[in-house]
């Protein structure tokens, strides 16, 4: 049988232990809750400062060879969007002169004793379904039937024209946002790295500037050289020489901007090569070098797992690049970077 003793109460002390407890955790939950976000912590060196803004420059590089890509496709599909859109109005135009002649037959028939039945049924129903209404009829002369055929064609193609050109305008559209979106991307990046020199010392950011311009200065010390794979690759790298000491600027593409792939293929551009715009599509631009020892002046330069950034080979394990904000396009040696591959065009 079933006890019916009522459970025994709970001493006060344990409620008092309970509800203490309860109370601490409801007011850690509530903190928790509150508490800021933590913050990067603040460097407190200049090599500090230069690991944490050479991170953020990487990020800024990576987006803005993204947004390189973005706006490349963005010209590609302007030009592919207005030729289906002129492509569009030729064929309404086409149309309206193929539904006009029909006007005309239908005019004709009507001075004569009225409006053909299967004319007057086209013109008063969807072509794409009057063909078979009208065979059923059996009154079709084959006049008509030929024109009536290729106002039916016309109107397909037509139709076919407008999907394609709203498909593309979507995809500029998308595009668009996209390329937005990487220029706040690498805008916020290169923001934060400034955040992080303004917050130093004056001394060290004098420090900094000092390093910086040591190295730009160095530009002028060029390697030996040697020869190179083919008179195009000589030609880009002779080109890229002359813009030595030019600003590195995101989306720089030339004459007097660069950014690392805006400097290559513009040097290429000049010795009469079209390479693509970006750092990652020039890496399967021609033929890979993966041996250092096998690379000739000219040569792209590829660096980092993702191939964000290039440059073309100087001779003496040297490279000539366009590195990052705040420098100017200079020599500097591959060992300072994760070299990946050599590409020869």
């Amino acid at each position: 049988m079933a006890s019916h003793r009522r459970p025994k109460p709970a001493s006060r002390t344990r409620v008092t232990v309970l509800t203490a407890t309860a109370a601490a955790a409801v007011a850690l939950s509530a903190q928790a809750a509150n508490a800021a976000p933590a913050k990067p912590s603040k460097p407190t060196t200049v090599k500090d400062a230069k690991a944490q803004v050479d991170a953020l420059y990487t990020q800024a590089e990576q987006a803005t060879e993204k947004y390189d890509a973005a706006n490349e496709k963005l010209k590609s599909l302007q030009g592919e969007a207005s030729a289906l859109q002129d492509q569009v109005a030729r064929q309404q135009a086409h149309l309206n002169t193929l539904r006009d002649s029909l006007g005309v037959i239908a005019a004709s028939q009507y001075r004569t004793g009225g409006i053909d039945p299967s004319l007057q049924l086209f013109l008063s129903s969807n072509p794409d379904s009057y063909l078979e209404q009208a065979s059923a009829l059996d009154q079709v002369s084959s006049i008509q039937t030929g024109a009536l055929q290729q106002l039916q064609d016309a109107k397909r193609t037509l139709d076919q024209e407008r999907a394609q050109a709203t498909a593309k305008l979507a995809e500029l559209e998308s595009t668009k946002t996209e390329l937005a979106k990487r220029k706040t991307e690498a805008k916020d990046k290169l923001a934060k790295a400034q955040s992080i020199l303004n917050g130093l010392t004056a001394a060290q950011r004098q420090q900094i500037a000092n390093d910086q311009a040591r190295a730009n200065r160095d530009t002028g010390r060029a390697p030996l050289g040697g020869t190179s794979a083919s008179k195009y690759a000589a030609s880009a790298f002779s080109y890229a020489q002359t813009k030595i000491g030019k600003a590195y600027v995101y989306g720089g593409s030339g004459p007097n901007t660069f950014d690392c792939s805006g400097l290559t293929s513009w040097a290429y551009r000049q010795a009469g090569v079209s390479l693509p715009r970006t750092a990652a599509e020039q890496a399967s631009a021609g033929t890979r070098i993966y041996s250092k020892s096998d690379l000739k002046v000219g040569d792209l330069v590829i660096f980092y797992g993702d191939h964000h950034h290039v440059g073309l080979y100087a001779g003496d394990g040297m490279v000539l690049h366009a590195p990052k904000p705040g420098t100017v396009v200079r020599y500097e040696a591959m060992s300072n970077m994760p070299f990946q591959f050599g590409v020869r065009i």
